[in-house]
């Protein structure tokens, strides 16, 4: 069974910084990409960072480039988020997901093309 497992969410101020954390069990012979998501209220979840199996290719949003930083380690089969200079903008609840149909080197921009996804967790931001 697939479960992809968020950590490090909480509340910072405006400035400060956070890393987030996606353990994966389950995936232990596959190769998959991954992505980091977040959700606001009333919107679709939109993609802040993803990252190929490899780690060799990257994608960012203009929202988030040069705050965000996405990584993974393979080994540990976990993913990281770290997140710079956060606003109250960055506010929402943050998921990974992983896409294991994505080819080694491919990076998936965009969340139907995932299919495993975390819990979430929250993001706060305080002015």
């Amino acid at each position: 069974q697939v479960q992809l497992a968020e950590s490090g969410g909480g509340l910072v101020q405006a400035g400060e910084s956070l890393r987030l954390s996606c353990a994966a069990s389950g995936l232990t012979y596959v190769s998959y990409a991954m992505g980091w998501f977040r959700h606001f209220p009333g919107k679709e979840r939109e993609v802040v960072a993803a990252i190929s199996w490899s780690g060799s290719n990257t994608f960012y949003p203009d929202s988030v480039k040069g705050r965000f930083t996405i990584s993974r380690d393979n080994a540990e089969h976990t993913a990281y988020l770290q997140m710079n200079n956060l606003t109250p903008e960055d506010t929402a609840i943050y998921y990974c997901a992983a896409d294991t149909g994505a080819l080694e080197e491919e990076v998936s921009r965009t969340w139907d093309e995932y299919n495993y996804w975390g819990q979430g967790t929250q993001v706060t931001v305080s002015s």
